[in-house]
């Protein structure tokens, strides 16, 4: 049986009757055409196409043409023929239809006549000298003649194909076995095809599916009974044709001497016009329809037009998306409605539906909440439906993905040319199967990774579209990094109700970044949500928001309150949140602080660098006071505490700001190995890279002796003479000791007492949130050097004993990105706010090569000593391989998060580690960028991690300090009482990690996660300490830590005993770094600071 036979049965019966009505709602009278009208013009069509075409291969004939009286007719002249017709949508992207065309080898193309201008323009570039063209009533035949090599090659690729088809199945070119044959299907065969589509590509390249009779026409029959269709029924032709439901409107009202209503597309755009034209003029009994397009009518409609007591409409099908909350449908029912609801659910790539189920009337009646989800019910005639796990089995319990198929329900995909009978479809939908019934979860391009947890985004339209005040919604997941969700809605001040509803119904992972009022959903063709619509309307809101300007500091202080309290779900009673209230203290986490970033940002109308981390870590009135210096930079603000005469970026000549060395520039060629320098380069965390060198140093047991380059620990070096240069005396408290834990009772001894004066400050222009990197040739340690960067743009080079600025260079924003040293010693590279990676001469500070990444570069690089690479984040949430000789990225990898921290190296095994602001932990193998393993901490990861030979350690805001193997087996875990910031440090034995808490404590584990000792200083710990020898007593190891009040602790490190404290003239986010006996670190009063460390001997 084929769709034109069962048309052909229904039209000897009701041959008079009205098959199709055409109303162009304009006004004028509907134009109506008969059964015997319908099948006159298919068979003229017919004769005319039997005579213009000569098929070689697959029957396929175009139709590009839009909806009208015509239409059906048309289709079924090409089915006459007998041919497939393949839909060609005028409103569908040229570019698609275009690769639809070349994908079919389309020979013939019916255009409409009033489409004819639109098709020549729209395809102008295939349409060439051969084409050929033949008139027919308000067809024209195009017949294209396709370029040679672009055919031959789908052709061959085809026929290779098909050949390894045939041996696979056994099946001989001469002598088929007819058994074998009986077992497969062939798109060749003469009245095989009914029609061609293809899939929307939304997940993917778009798949070409070729439809046989055979899988159809069980689909009309069964639902021919289910709807109980008669010729008294009226059908509307709610689908395009390229969307395969439309096959079952047409030919389910064609087959049963019912009458099929067609519109014009413009007319389904327009809800209430719709409704009229549907319920009141014409009356449609059966409408077959997305959840969205339904949604389109608004509730109040529905109720009291489409599902009132008095509707015309006798079923209801809704399917091509997840069926609607059962609370929902009955908010959209009249009272005393009787229409049949069906949920029906198919793919196209087993055309068109596959399971049905009729919501019973008792539930439909009910007045009981009803928070059980609808099921997919049961298979339809010839259709097999099978629930596989993961690995593939079949089963009767749990969850799995849903496999589609039956023996003649077998579509062609793309170039098959034969299927086997019965070949079962994966879809890409997730269910879960409870006592043999079958419950919808999602798409598999629906299911998300949110805050390292799974996440279904329709389960989040669900809850929504239940909430009062929410006519209809939709949920995107926007550029895979924020959740929004889209609202009807009439009432304008609903937004803090929504997100407060929200959080009751759904876990915090599942609450949007973001509630946008819309005044109607935007929908495809085929009637499901416009996504990239939907995007559109986000980037706009976006940039409307952002030109909202604010009237003073007094109205940011009233709406940061506003906020404060609204994203926290506090008491409206609250008159004013007190300024030193914490947003983690007071019921905040981390999808709140990104809610309440993306407000502010909105409210300032620009992004404010470190926003995040001030959330996470300050009071209200330290995070107002810092969007205040973003929105204000040159006003005197709280953190600009200096008396100093600052220097401002326009005292710096245009030969400056355009790149140039404050100094002269030196001669080195690019060719860097042909001037390979030796030297020592520290950084924070007590990280040193000595390459190229034979300095003294300490034999380093953890790294095997080839290689040319040793990373090791401060403690690791031996000592060198220390410089002991004329010093300024600063501000010094009186050190005071601490309650310590001492290790298996060990007497606690006072150690000796160190002072700090300053030995030089240099002046940046703005705070310096960025950690020094110190540079000691090998044969000229007088010439080291410190780099560091500030909030003012400025890179500057330092000497590291004078305090004289070597060259300052200008880069593109702010400077947070430490500094890392090329593996020749020529270059040092940095991250900037402009989401440029700089690699910069180090001689000189001139741009040697700039690197492009899509978003801030707040990440510092690390450099592999074994290939010269360098390994950089970037908040695009990508990590990257960087081959600077080259000047090109060797590998780039998505990381599932902004990566704010900076990567650790492990050279055995070979592994990089990044960590994301989405709380993961990936280690990654450096030559390939392919990920080794990962792990979710389940929170924000602004920790950088830090290797040793067994282990990796990082801290996460949630307090915990986690420990794993380098196979990715988590050891232990210590937890603090604040978010920890701050990156860990390890002694030179590795038998000791160090780290700073938000709780205001310095901590010392030992490797089994046991406390050593704790240090209580006077602020939170965002810095990371750093280990180093002291040049008094060689035998004493201390350890350095900053606190972000600006004071400088001194501690043992093997008891936690207080050695010193400085405080520092502003706050401090910089990590220090210590040589010999100075200690260099950034200070946000603009200021670098060198102190000297001096012990009583030396005072």
């Amino acid at each position: 049986m084929t769709l034109q036979e069962l048309v052909h049965q229904a039209a000897s019966l009701y041959l008079d009757k009205v098959a199709v009505c055409f109303d162009e709602c304009n006004n004028q009278p509907p134009l109506y055409y008969t059964y015997k009208t319908v099948v006159n013009i298919a068979s003229e069509l017919s004769n005319f196409l039997l005579l213009h075409c000569d098929f070689q291969g697959i029957r396929e004939i175009g139709l590009y043409c839009q909806p009208g009286i015509n239409l059906p007719s048309w289709i079924l002249g090409i089915l006459q023929v007998p041919a497939a017709y393949a839909p060609i949508d005028p409103d569908s992207p040229p570019s698609l239809s275009t690769h639809f065309m070349k994908k079919c080898n389309l020979k013939y193309i019916l255009v409409e006549k009033k489409q004819i201008n639109k098709f020549r323009s729209s395809y102008e570039t295939l349409l060439n000298g051969d084409t050929f063209t033949v008139e027919h009533n308000d067809l024209v035949l195009f017949t294209l003649h396709w370029k040679n090599d672009e055919m031959n090659l789908m052709l061959s690729d085809r026929k290779e194909k098909h050949e390894k088809e045939k041996r696979k199945n056994g099946v001989s070119s001469d002598n088929n076995n007819e058994e074998k044959v009986e077992e497969h299907m062939d798109v060749r065969l003469k009245h095989c095809l009914a029609y061609v589509l293809h899939t929307s590509g939304t997940t993917g390249i778009p798949k070409i599916v070729r439809v046989p009779h055979e899988c159809i026409v069980p689909n009309i029959q069964h639902f021919r009974i289910l709807f109980d269709i008669t010729q008294e029924d009226v059908l509307f032709l709610a689908s395009p044709l390229t969307f395969d439901p439309s096959v079952v409107e047409i030919f389910l009202a064609l087959s049963s001497g019912a009458s099929l209503l067609i519109v014009p597309t413009s007319v389904r755009m327009l809800p209430s016009k719709l409704a009229a034209v549907l319920f009141s003029h014409h009356r449609v009994t059966v409408l077959q329809a997305t959840p969205t397009l339904l949604r389109r009518f608004g509730a109040q409609l529905i109720k009291s037009t489409v599902l009132s007591a008095s509707t015309s409409l006798r079923v209801l099908a809704l399917g091509g998306e997840a069926f609607p909350s059962l609370t929902v449908l009955k908010s959209w029912r009249g009272e005393g409605n009787k229409t049949q609801i069906f949920n029906v659910y198919g793919i196209t790539e087993v055309s068109s539906w596959a399971t049905f189920y009729r919501i019973p009337e008792k539930i439909l009646n009910s007045n009981l909440k009803c928070e059980m989800p609808v099921q997919l019910g049961f298979p339809l005639l010839g259709t097999v439906v099978e629930v596989r796990d993961t690995n593939g089995f079949t089963i009767q319990e749990g969850n799995g993905q849903v496999f589609l198929g039956g023996r003649n329900r077998v579509c062609f995909l793309d170039d098959e040319v034969t299927v086997p009978r019965g070949t079962m479809r994966a879809t890409g939908d997730f269910v879960t199967v409870k006592d043999g019934e079958i419950f919808f979860l999602g798409r598999k391009d629906s299911q998300i990774k949110r805050h390292g947890k799974r996440l279904n985004i329709e389960l989040v339209q669900q809850v929504a579209e239940e909430l009062q005040y929410v006519e209809s919604c939709a949920v995107t997941w926007y550029n895979q990094e924020k959740l929004i969700l889209f609202m009807v809605s009439k009432d304008n001040l609903v937004k803090d109700y929504i997100f407060k509803e929200l959080q009751r119904h759904l876990p915090s992972h599942a609450i949007p970044d973001e509630v946008v009022l819309i005044d109607v959903l935007p929908f495809t063709s085929h009637g499901k949500i416009d996504v990239s619509e939907l995007n559109k309307i986000y980037l706009n809101y976006i940039n409307v928001k952002s030109e909202c300007k604010l009237n003073g500091k007094e109205e940011l202080w009233e709406k940061l309150q506003y906020l404060w309290k609204s994203i926290l779900s506090l008491s409206e009673d609250l008159s004013k949140v007190p300024d030193e209230s914490l947003f983690l203290n007071s019921g905040g986490d981390s999808l709140k602080s990104i809610r309440l970033l993306n407000e502010i940002e909105k409210l300032t109308g620009t992004s404010v660098p470190g926003l995040l981390e001030m959330i996470l870590s300050s009071s209200i009135l330290e995070i107002y006071n810092h969007i205040l210096h973003t929105l204000f930079p040159d006003e005197e603000l709280t953190f600009s505490k200096s008396c100093a005469t600052k220097r401002k970026l326009s005292d710096i000549n245009q030969e400056e700001a355009g790149g140039k060395s404050l100094h002269q520039k030196s001669a080195m060629s690019l060719n860097c190995n042909s001037e390979i320098k030796a030297f020592v380069a520290l950084s924070r965390g007590s990280q040193i890279l000595s390459l190229n060198t034979t300095m003294s140093l300490t034999k380093l047991g953890h790294f095997p002796s080839v290689y040319s380059s040793d990373l090791m620990s401060q403690t690791n070096i031996q000592s060198l003479k220390s410089l002991s240069p004329p010093a300024l005396t600063g501000k010094s408290e009186n050190p005071s000791f601490v309650a310590i834990v001492p290790e298996e009772g060990k007497p606690v001894i006072e150690a000796e007492k160190m002072e700090l004066h300053v030995r030089w400050r240099s002046d940046t222009g703005k705070c310096v949130d960025a950690s020094p990197l110190v540079i000691i040739p090998a044969f000229d340690k007088s010439s080291a050097t410190v780099y560091i960067g500030s909030h003012s743009h400025r890179m500057k080079a330092i000497d590291l004993y004078s305090g004289k600025v070597k060259w300052e260079q200008i880069l593109g924003d702010r400077i947070e990105s430490s500094a890392c040293v090329s593996k020749c010693g020529n270059f040092i590279i940095v991250g900037c706010y402009d989401g440029l990676v700089y690699v910069l001469k180090s001689s000189t500070g001139e741009k040697y090569w700039i690197f492009t990444t899509e978003d801030a570069v707040k990440s510092s690089a690390t450099m592999d000593p074994t290939t010269g690479l360098l390994y950089i984040g970037s908040h695009d949430q990508h990590a990257y391989a960087l081959d600077i000789y080259k000047k090109k990225c060797v590998w780039k990898l998505k990381c599932g998060g902004t990566v704010f921290s900076s990567p650790c190296l492990s050279l055995i095994p070979h592994h990089v580690y990044f960590a994301t602001l989405g709380g993961l932990l990936l280690a990654i193998n450096p030559a390939t960028g392919n990920r080794i393993w990962k792990h979710s901490c389940g929170k924000p990861l602004f920790s950088s991690p830090q290797c040793c030979l067994q282990y990796i350690c990082i801290g996460c805001v949630d307090g915990n300090f986690l420990c794993f193997t380098h196979l990715g087996e988590q050891v232990w875990q210590f937890s603090t009482s604040g978010p920890i910031f701050s990156s860990p440090c390890t002694s030179a034995s590795e038998q000791d990690v160090f780290f700073g808490s938000h709780d205001c404590f310095i901590y010392s584990c030992n490797m089994e996660g046991h406390l050593r000792w704790k240090f209580e200083t006077t602020s939170r710990v965002y810095a990371t300490p750093f280990v180093f020898h002291n040049q008094s007593h060689s035998n004493d190891r201390l350890l350095a830590a900053a606190s972000t009040d600006g004071k400088l602790w001194i501690v043992d490190s093997q008891t936690g005993q207080l050695q010193s404290v400085y405080e520092l003239p502003g706050e401090v986010f910089s990590s220090p770094v210590v040589w010999e006996s100075m200690l260099i670190i950034g200070c946000r009063n603009n200021y670098v600071y060198c102190l000297d460390l001096l012990g009583s001997n030396k005072k």
